[in-house]
């Protein structure tokens, strides 16, 4: 039975009691299981849009029981924009580690479901996503995220220094064209010799951190970043925040695991 593949009903009857201090029958979480996992299996493989003029992707992580184990796991959601201009959850996977291997079996099944384009990628540095999404869907941009980009550099500046530092990266990210950009990043990397080291990864990074840069102003506030999914992970954290661990996978709102 599919139940008794993905769930361990003693193992939810012992959380659902230790948490909130209900006493259930494994028969009644079975029954339970029995009515909910048909509707969520229709949404799992229910048909996609052929086209996304954007698609935003990012995880929440989760400590999880696995075979006596406590591990974290990522619920990764990707949220896609129809040409209409509507939001879309297209799905929740759940990962234990990035890789191409990962993101191939994502992207192969969103086209399975009949997504045949994705305009643009809007990620925060997702390892092998680019090598995979560019086997999957040539043509699609990848525009990593500028504020976590800003983050990432930023926490290695001194607190004395890091208001005229953030100005002069507000520069970059102002500028009116790529050539602008790049120009105002090399005299950064020189103006700012002591944190060269943390400004290289921006070159590393400069074709998918840049890419925003040939759009309009309108749509360059859209995808320069993630924030759009990120205040969907922010709802996902407020109905479980007093879940510390959860005790099987299969509680993450849409299951599809990928080895």
């Amino acid at each position: 039975m599919l139940r008794s593949e993905l769930f361990q009903c003693g193992d939810i009857k012992s959380y659902m009691f230790d948490i909130y201090g209900v006493d259930i029958s494994k028969d009644m979480v079975s029954g339970i299981t029995d009515k909910v996992l048909p509707p969520v299996s229709e949404w799992q493989t229910r048909p996609l849009a052929a086209l996304y003029p954007i698609a935003y992707l990012d995880a929440v992580h989760f400590k999880v029981r696995d075979n006596g184990r406590i591990i974290s796991k990522a619920a990764y959601t990707m949220l896609g924009i129809s040409k209409d201009g509507r939001k879309e959850i297209l799905g929740i996977w759940i990962g234990e580690n990035e890789g191409a291997k990962f993101w191939m079996g994502l992207l192969n099944e969103i086209k399975n479901r009949g997504v045949k384009d994705i305009l643009i990628a809007c990620i925060d540095g997702l390892s092998g996503f680019s090598e995979a999404i560019k086997a999957t869907f040539p043509q699609t941009e990848i525009q990593q995220c500028i504020i976590h980009q800003i983050r990432n550099t930023t926490k290695y500046v001194s607190q004395k220094q890091k208001k005229k530092f953030c100005a002069d990266l507000r520069t970059i990210c102002s500028a009116p064209d790529k050539k602008t950009a790049k120009e105002a990043l090399a005299n950064m990397i020189e103006k700012w010799s002591q944190y060269a080291i943390y400004l290289q990864s921006w070159k590393r990074k400069w074709a998918e951190l840049s890419t925003f840069f040939v759009y309009s102003p309108e749509i360059r506030k859209i995808i320069y970043t993630t924030n759009a999914i990120e205040g969907i992970n922010r709802q996902f954290r407020k109905v479980t925040k007093t879940t510390t661990i959860f005790p099987h996978d299969v509680m993450f709102p849409k299951i599809i695991k990928i080895d």
